[in-house]
């Protein structure tokens, strides 16, 4: 039987939480596609643990097989409502930070009082996430963050972002090999998926590893302008861009996943098409 891995994003990828409009009837159709026995399916998300299944629980998705958590840093098996963390991930990713533990590492790194702990539910084993005060010179503060790291034979990735409703800087610090690209490839490689096997979807610039990357992508049609222009300039050949029309959807959201699932994989627009 042919297996398929599904593995998309959440926010604005799945769920429609965006300012554009979801096509009626979209989703459903997902849940169709992903809860068939040939489709393993994967959340890949920037989200810890509970704010997944929130978003299971909030949106009425579909139950994954696997979930890719804390931007790549925690991969676990979901079997029955039960999260298992697979260990062999952590074991690989171990590693980068020289066997110091979340909190050795979070002492390493409190350089600025800029710097403040976000909630314990934020953190995780390989996780490590601070607020950060807007009116720091946060350049200035990365550079010193790297250079700490460096001195200390730590390999870490540093991703910066800013959360424009509560008017906060959000730094997360996860082992360099922690990413939403190395943990997909993980999956395909220990669960034997093939790349023609395998589908990621994605909107935003947290998303581009994989994007740019040999996997399979589609990048849903209400991905923000700035991450569209980069990956068109990218030019790259495993890179379908939804744009609409396919079963009468608008290519936003699920939609756009279902769009680039029939353009990868033609057995799957049959599927749908039967199911229309």
């Amino acid at each position: 039987m042919m297996r398929r891995l599904l593995c998309t994003d959440l926010d604005r990828t799945l769920i429609p939480n965006g300012a554009q409009a979801e096509s009626p009837g979209a989703r459903a159709r997902f849940r169709l596609l992903a809860g068939r026995d040939d489709v393993t399916l994967a959340y890949v998300s920037g989200r810890h643990r509970a704010l997944i299944e929130q978003a299971i629980a909030d949106y009425d998705l579909p139950q994954p097989d696997y979930a890719v958590a804390d931007v790549g840093a925690t991969i676990y098996r979901v079997k029955a409502g039960s999260w298992e963390i697979l260990e062999e991930w952590e074991a690989q990713v171990a590693p980068d930070w020289r066997g110091l533990s979340h909190d050795a590492l979070r002492d390493l790194v409190q350089i600025s009082p800029a710097l403040t702990l976000q909630e314990q539910e934020k953190q995780n084993r390989h996780k490590l996430s601070f607020y950060l005060n807007l009116d720091a010179d946060i350049p200035a503060l990365l550079e010193r963050l790297r250079e700490v790291l460096a001195r200390e034979e730590v390999k870490a990735n540093l991703i910066y972002s800013i959360d424009e409703a509560a008017a906060v800087g959000l730094l997360d610090v996860l082992p360099a090999g922690a990413n939403k690209l190395h943990a997909i490839r993980f999956l395909m490689e220990t669960k034997q998926f093939a790349l023609a096997d395998t589908l990621f979807a994605g909107d935003s610039g947290n998303d581009l590893d994989v994007l740019l990357s040999e996997v399979p992508s589609v990048l849903v049609a209400n991905a923000a302008s700035e991450v569209r222009a980069l990956a068109s300039a990218a030019q790259h050949p495993s890179l379908y861009f939804a744009r609409g029309g396919y079963l009468g959807m608008n290519g936003h959201y699920s939609a756009g996943i279902l769009e680039g699932a029939a353009y990868f994989w033609p057995e799957a627009d049959g599927w749908l098409r039967a199911k229309n």
